[in-house]
């Protein structure tokens, strides 16, 4: 790799935790990334009746996730799902990182999770409830659980963490957003262990059925399993999912001093708004393109490093076009990139966040997943992108890039331990 910059700050990635479309943990998510098939995708209830009716679940038929035994009954009543989500994510990520909260100075530790929606779906059922039966019966508690920072708050709750603590909103680029902010926190001295990630876990009629309307969803309701379809030439949409990623990030003294295993390093970010429409990324990928390059800056490095890109690719014609020609103008031809969420889903807020942990692991295990599902490339897109079956090659530096409705964008650097 180049020469790095007079001040480089990596910050050490010692633990992941991810709860998936593809699996209920780590190990599992990982190989069915690797194997290159899709998770689990059906039909949702409440979306019944409209084109875009099915999106990726965690619950895989009578293989359902247990959240009250995975937190107890009295706990998992206090949470929104995607909060329960991202608190099972994290107590995954810190026994992966070896971390006990009995041990830890808790005014020392961080919690950023970001999310798009955060718990729509129990404001819904409490507008539903008023209107059916006054306001006498609605919950006192869809407030704390509706808003977006009931994961944080939660995640707070449940590890005793009581340092800086935030929900990030960033809309799809929230969990790329957490992480990069998580990173400026322990930089900063703020912190010495910072909790970060996205969670995710929304099926609102409301939302879906708007969505369906400006047409960035799959129709493929014959094949939902292979409707979502990133950079292929055929693709007509992107289709929703649930998940949390969490990952322990550490600054790397603190690493150092308890001898913590170390699974990569988040380098750099770099972040921008396109300022030009609320929910079409700027045709000529400026804000992207800002955001990459500010993120190879601050990693001190420069794109011919770049091994690897773990791309937004949501299947839509227009994002997929923009990221692709934009990653091209900025890095070239060199690095392998891939879209894992055919694998699943678009996790919304969540997805930066699963994704950034599925490039860790791509780091650790010098492997590139493939793209699942795309069976004929976009001739139009120029990047090299890992088809068909994953692809062992030397990796020591990877980007991970997001895009979100507002103009969001983001990009981590992430480099090998």
């Amino acid at each position: 790799m180049s020469g790095r910059g007079p001040d480089p700050f990596d910050a050490a990635v010692t633990g992941l935790g991810m709860v998936t479309a593809a699996g209920k943990d780590v190990p599992t998510t990982w190989r069915r990334v690797l194997d290159g098939t899709p998770g689990t995708v059906g039909q949702i209830p409440q979306l019944a009746g409209l084109p875009c009716d099915f999106a990726y679940t965690i619950d895989d038929g009578e293989d359902r996730l247990d959240v009250d035994a995975l937190l107890g009954r009295s706990l998992a009543r206090t949470m929104e799902r995607f909060a329960q989500l991202a608190v099972i994510a994290t107590r995954e990520a810190l026994n992966d990182a070896g971390l006990d909260s009995a041990d830890w100075d808790a005014t020392r530790v961080a919690v950023v999770i970001g999310s798009s929606h955060g718990g729509l779906d129990v404001y819904d059922e409490g507008t539903r409830m008023m209107a059916a039966k006054g306001d006498r019966r609605i919950s006192p508690m869809v407030t704390p659980l509706s808003l977006l920072n009931h994961a944080a708050a939660s995640v707070c709750l449940d590890t005793g963490a009581r340092g800086p603590s935030m929900g990030m909103a960033a809309a799809c680029a929230s969990g790329t957003s957490a992480i990069g902010t998580a990173r400026l926190l322990l930089r900063a001295g703020l912190c010495d262990i910072a909790l970060a990630g996205g969670a995710e876990s929304m099926h609102s009629r409301t939302v879906i059925g708007s969505a369906c309307r400006a047409g960035v969803l799959s129709t493929r309701r014959h094949d939902p399993a292979t409707a979502c379809r990133p950079f292929g030439a055929d693709r007509d949409g992107m289709v929703t999912g649930e998940g949390a990623g969490v990952l322990v990030l550490e600054h790397p003294e603190h690493a150092r001093a308890r001898g913590a295993r170390v699974l990569a390093h988040v380098s750099g970010y770099g972040a921008s708004n396109d300022a030009h429409s609320p929910a079409v990324p700027h045709p000529d990928g400026t804000g992207l393109e800002q955001a990459l390059r500010a993120a190879l800056d601050d990693a001190g490095l420069v794109p011919a490093d770049i091994d690897h890109v773990n791309a937004h690719g949501t299947a839509t014609i227009a994002n997929d076009a923009i990221e692709g020609a934009t990653l091209h103008r900025v890095l070239g031809d060199r690095p392998l990139v891939t879209s894992t969420k055919a694998a699943t889903g678009h996790t919304l807020g969540a997805s930066g966040a699963i994704e950034t942990a599925l490039t860790v692991l791509s780091l650790r295990d010098q492997t590139v997943p493939p793209t699942t599902n795309l069976d004929i490339p976009d001739p139009t897109i120029e990047i090299p992108i890992q088809s068909e079956r994953p692809h062992s090659t030397t990796l020591h530096a990877a980007a991970k890039t997001s895009l979100g409705f507002g103009g969001h964008n983001a990009a981590l650097i992430l480099t090998a331990s």
